[in-house]
């Protein structure tokens, strides 16, 4: 589709993936074969905590056509993680690292088999006899953090893998002032990401000998670091690459299939696939933290927060992963968007012997917006004061001061967002005073309806001091003219249209249309790093990244140095870890805003819930591709509608119970809402390419308060623990003399 010169950005461009996809001819990892390929297994842990004393592979080996069996001791650095090197590869015995002959959860991997079949390499995993000596567990994280609790890492104290502590203000003066005061303990659940590729891929030695997985994931260059790590390889020697990639959501962050089957290609020196069915992807990787939060909110008659207390504990299973960055986000947004002058506030991401947590869309805003906007509308009810009137005394602008005690980058368009999303939805400002419009309710007596209102805000890009960069190349070809745009990127296209962005942002930067521009993408081979598919940060890095290299090229070709080649990297201002005392820190170089009004019908028979209509407010900068903005509010909102009302994932003594489609329970057709309505704003951020500022996961962020204040409104009952399942709900009610006749 040829766009003119100067507006590809902006206009509702159809995906360049579109046609690949609707007609089935896109390749996703499970789809590739190669000739005389094998097959690979994974033997997991049969325990949640226990040392491995032997594992006996010769049950397996016995079998005709099975190949080969690795274990431990064929891992060359036994260590792996995104965040920190605490977990084995393989656990077994035979690993020069101490501590890796321990498995610590059920999801744990003891052995790998090649053979010359799926179901016979199946079949040989199962065999693999196994000795442990069982260890003592734990899976609750406030027993896990009791002086006598089991310990699940030596160098891990208390099982604490941190604690972050706001000290902000003064709690004396704060309580002092507060007129108005109200508790609350929330508590969110697992959630699984669902996506429908499941782990998947293909791995070969390439024509320059290099070990090459083709896989899901969300950073070919981590990727690539980690394998070259756990294979005591130079990275040169290792290549990553994404084709389609099925839904991430940030269930794809942290490895799954990468190092093993890197590990048996390299050995084996031959093509090697394998695929998870849907039962393993449950079962073996990592969801969203269950977080429990106790927070007490002050503030004055007039609606003014002068306190909040809350304390942060989650469950991070028995590994790190991203918990420690996960919670560290948390505990910045426990104070919603929102200036609140006195702070206490402590964080706690803890080892337990369940199954491990990590990133998921969010990344720890939506359980702690859960709590912070609860409060902020039991607070509104317990005032008598509009919620959104409430909400803008207290917002956050531009100028404002976190509490951990930095001024917001400037750009804060979060008054601008509730007032847009109000507007657009069940309220009405134009007697000079914020008043909720009425609402019919329904002629059957079981079904009450309600509206309620919540907001948040989201880093845009990595946090904390966590290096943040982006790199591009651009050459441009042709002779008096500009014919050709070649660009090469790593950023993952795992179903949001980041690919289709870049090269509407390529045309644009250049000044060509988009029918001359190629791309050449996440490959490790071809690209330099874009960082990861997560943060909301894929459109605002890479553009940054697409304008710098489109200069310096336009420039080289302007003094006709054709092709004219640039490679360019972006690098947006510093941020700062918490500090270990108070929590001061330069946290975050931007942001992006979100509000959200919910409309719901309540049975209160049944506790069913559903949501009819959604109203979501995204101050996006720059609307890159307006209908691609549309898909992610759109879907962030029916995935939300999941986590708050329908996704219950039963973990009982480290195991789940339901690793099932049709017992762990993800919106259909029959559950989203009548409508969603995409309320776009364009605020440009001051260092946005053309003014972008990520939205990805902003429509997940407010969706489960604003439900919970709707059923409140329904039925005057408050619930604090997410996911709202009927029978919670009708316990709920039924405790408050709702629904008994």
């Amino acid at each position: 589709m040829n766009q003119s010169l100067n507006h590809a950005v902006g206009q509702s461009v159809r995906r360049i993936d579109a046609h690949a996809k609707t007609t089935g001819e896109a390749s996703y990892p499970g789809d590739f074969d190669m000739p005389g390929q094998l097959y690979m297994k994974i033997r997991f842990s049969d325990r949640v905590h226990a040392r491995v004393r032997h594992i006996d592979a010769a049950p397996a080996l016995a079998l005709p056509g099975v190949v080969a069996v690795f274990t431990a001791a064929d891992v060359p650095v036994n260590e792996y993680g995104l965040v920190k090197k605490d977990q084995p590869v393989l656990c077994g015995p035979g690993s020069s690292k101490p501590g890796t002959d321990v498995v610590r959860c059920l999801m744990d991997m003891v052995a790998i088999v090649v053979a010359e079949t799926e179901a016979l390499a199946a079949q040989a995993a199962r065999l693999i006899a196994i000795d442990y000596e069982d260890l003592p567990a734990v899976f609750d994280p406030f027993e896990a953090m009791e002086a006598d609790a089991p310990q699940l890492h030596d160098d891990v104290a208390g099982n604490a893998l941190c604690h972050y502590r706001t000290r902000f203000g003064s709690m004396d003066a704060g309580w002092a002032a507060a007129e108005v005061i109200v508790e609350g303990e929330y508590h969110t659940g697992y959630q699984e990401h669902a996506y429908l590729q499941p782990e998947a891929g293909l791995g070969y030695i390439d024509d320059q000998g290099r070990t090459t997985v083709v896989v899901a994931g969300q950073w070919t260059h981590e990727d690539q670091d980690l394998i070259a790590h756990a294979l005591h390889l130079p990275h040169e020697e290792i290549r990553v690459i994404y084709p389609a990639i099925g839904g991430a959501f940030g269930g794809r962050e942290d490895m799954s299939i990468q190092i093993v089957l890197a590990l048996a290609v390299n050995r084996l020196r031959c093509p090697i696939k394998t695929i998870w069915s849907r039962e393993e992807s449950i079962l073996y990787h990592h969801k969203r933290h269950p977080i429990t939060m106790k927070t007490r909110l002050g503030a004055t008659r007039d609606g003014k927060l002068v306190a909040l207390e809350a304390t942060v504990v989650a469950d991070a299973g028995p590994y790190n992963y991203t918990s420690t960055k996960v919670l560290a986000n948390a505990h910045l947004m426990i104070t919603g968007p929102y200036v609140v002058p006195n702070c206490h506030i402590d964080t706690f991401a803890v080892l337990t012997n369940n199954i491990p947590t990590g990133a998921f869309r969010g990344f720890g805003a939506p359980q702690a917006l859960f709590a912070a906007e609860g409060a902020m509308n039991k607070l509104a009810d317990a005032l008598g004061m509009d919620p959104i009137a409430l909400r803008l005394r207290n917002s956050i602008r531009d100028g404002s001061v976190l509490s951990v005690g930095s001024t917001l980058p400037p750009g804060v368009s979060m008054p601008q967002v509730i007032e847009s999303c109000a507007r657009e939805s069940y309220w009405s400002d134009d007697d000079g005073a914020w008043r909720r419009l009425p609402l019919e309710q329904l002629a059957n007596p079981a079904l009450r309806r309600g509206v309620g209102f919540a907001c948040g805000l989201k880093n845009v890009g990595y946090s904390f001091g966590f290096p943040e960069k982006s790199w591009a190349t651009i050459e441009l070809r042709g002779g008096a003219e500009i014919e050709e745009v070649v660009v090469r990127l790593a950023g993952a296209e795992v179903g949001q249209g980041s690919h289709t962005a870049f090269l509407q942002m390529t045309a644009d930067a250049v000044g060509v249309t988009t029918d001359k521009v190629r791309m050449i993408l996440s490959d490790t081979a071809e690209t330099g790093s874009s960082g990861s598919a997560s943060a909301s940060r894929l459109s605002f890095m890479t553009g940054n990244a697409i304008r710098g290299a489109a200069a310096e090229a336009l420039e080289k070709w302007r003094t006709e140095d054709r092709p004219a080649v640039s490679t360019y990297c972006y690098r947006p201002p510093a941020t700062s870890a918490y500090d270990p005392e108070d929590g001061r820190c330069d946290p975050n170089f931007t942001y992006g805003y979100v509000a959200q009004a919910a409309e719901v019908e309540v049975d209160i028979e049944t506790g069913l819930i559903h949501v009819v209509r959604v109203v979501c407010a995204d101050d996006v900068g720059k609307a890159i591709n307006p209908q691609l903005i549309r898909g992610q509010i759109e879907g962030g909102v029916v995935q939300a509608l999941g986590y708050a009302v329908m996704e219950n994932l039963i973990s009982r003594d480290g195991r789940i119970l339901n690793p099932y489609l049709s017992s762990y329970l993800i919106p259909t057709v029959y559950d989203i809402p009548r409508e969603v309505k995409s309320v776009i704003l364009e605020f440009p951020d001051p260092i946005g390419p053309f003014g972008v500022r990520g939205m990805a996961e902003m429509p997940f962020l407010p969706l489960a308060p604003a439900i919970a204040a709707a059923v409140h409104d329904a039925t005057g009952v408050w619930i604090d623990r997410i996911p709202m399942i009927p029978d919670r709900v009708v316990k709920h009610l039924r405790e408050a003399g709702v629904g008994v006749l």
